[in-house]
């Protein structure tokens, strides 16, 4: 918090509250997920963890291609530098003037979850003068153990169930426009442990390998999506995956021996991972009072800032740490609270702090990941936190997202 809380502080103080993000440390996950993943694998950065233009840049420049799945992201992977014949667009649902805007942009390979999406895929291009590659997106039969969060072998939006592709092969075939050139599989997200994540990655290929035989397609990419798991507003560190490329490689040269060449090209994908340890977001306190004898910490922060639906109780609650230099005996029992006009806007209500006053910092660690970008920032309207930039040790540039941009629509009339 010290490092931080000189930024904020005297009379050039960075205003509050503010995400700062600092590119050394997005530069340093790269290099411990690089290093944890088979030498020719590729790595996507999935833009929905953090599309900060710098923080996108950085993993860029180290070597990630961009998975997008929106129109915004699109834009932000390409004004950081990304090459659209270089990035994955993916995503369940797609409107025809996105896919439009993406072939336009040069976007040519799409992941896809139905034959519709294909057919789909197939009529943009097609009006467009365009041939494109597609990964069909597999939800596989059963859910993968250890996930924070389970995307396949349910009921979902994502994804083609196995059974389906396996009993219609032809459905999932090549359109005129529209080439097939492998699978995705999505297992789950924000998994810590390497047992859990090879076992994923384990089921996928024995998964992709069931529709090859069957359909009779030998992929040349195989997107085997990630899920490495990191902090999320809690203090602690990323975790560590020392023998992950070693079992990993030891996988794929199993699964794919006699196959042409040297078998599919495997990619795997990653936000939280590559952002999450890198964010910090810095707020003051607003008021501090006692209600009905409990102490009550109101911040600049609240819901709208960080934990997005989670606060309105739609998610399970975000209980962030709260890092602060204030000093004294810890109060037990805090009900800390944001600014939003709701008494869903809580953080935490058996919090442990040192007793804290009007101004002072509080900080939250590891929120570079599913932080600003994934919060509900049009509740109540409240400003926007500022986006500060460090990189070497001192503020590198700050932005500031627009919030409400209305466009009139026609003329008022007399």
């Amino acid at each position: 918090m010290s490092d931080l809380a000189r930024w904020f502080e005297g009379p050039e103080a960075l205003e509050t509250p503010a995400y700062v993000y600092d590119l050394d440390e997005v530069g340093r996950s790269h290099e411990a997920l690089r290093s944890a993943l088979p030498e020719a694998a590729e790595l996507y950065y999935s833009l929905k963890a953090n599309p900060h233009p710098a923080v996108v840049a950085t993993l860029l420049d180290a070597g990630c291609r961009a998975e997008v799945c929106s129109p915004g992201e699109l834009r932000a992977a390409v004004q950081a530098g990304g090459d659209p014949a270089e990035m994955l667009y993916s995503g369940p649902g797609k409107r025809d003037a996105d896919l439009a805007d993406a072939l336009k942009t040069g976007v040519r390979l799409f992941s896809v979850d139905s034959p519709y999406g294909l057919d789909q895929l197939d009529r943009v291009a097609g009006d467009l003068g365009a041939d494109v590659r597609a990964v069909v997106r597999v939800n596989d039969d059963t859910p993968a153990p250890g996930q924070g969060l389970t995307m396949t072998g349910v009921t979902s939006q994502f994804g083609a169930d196995v059974r389906w592709v396996l009993a219609e092969p032809g459905r999932f075939g090549a359109r005129p426009h529209v080439r097939p050139v492998g699978f995705h599989l999505y297992m789950g997200s924000n998994v810590d442990g390497e047992d859990a994540l090879t076992a994923q990655f384990t089921q996928a290929v024995d998964t992709a390998r069931r529709l090859s035989a069957a359909t009779g397609v030998e992929p040349e990419l195989l997107d085997l999506g990630g899920g490495f798991g990191a902090p999320f507003a809690r203090s602690g560190v990323r975790p560590g995956f020392p023998h992950l490329a070693e079992r990993l490689t030891t996988l794929l040269s199993d699964a794919f021996a006699g196959w042409p060449g040297r078998g599919p090209r495997i990619a795997f994908e990653s936000g939280r991972y590559l952002a999450g340890t890198c964010g910090t977001l810095v707020t003051r306190v607003l008021d501090a009072k006692l209600s009905q004898g409990t102490p009550v910490v109101v911040l600049e922060s609240g819901i709208n800032h960080l934990g997005g639906m989670s606060g309105l109780r739609r998610l399970p609650p975000v209980v962030p740490d709260l890092i602060t230099p204030a000093a004294g005996e810890p109060l037990t029992g805090v009900l800390v609270a944001g600014p939003l006009c709701t008494p869903l806007d809580t953080w935490a209500r058996t919090a442990r702090l040192p007793e804290l006053r009007p101004g002072d910092l509080v900080a939250v660690p590891n929120v570079g990941a599913y932080g600003l970008h994934a919060s509900l920032v049009g509740f109540l309207a409240h400003p926007l936190p500022l986006e500060v930039v460090v990189a070497g040790g001192r503020v590198t540039g700050t932005t500031r997202l627009a919030l409400h941009r209305h466009t009139l629509l026609g003329k008022d009339k007399d």
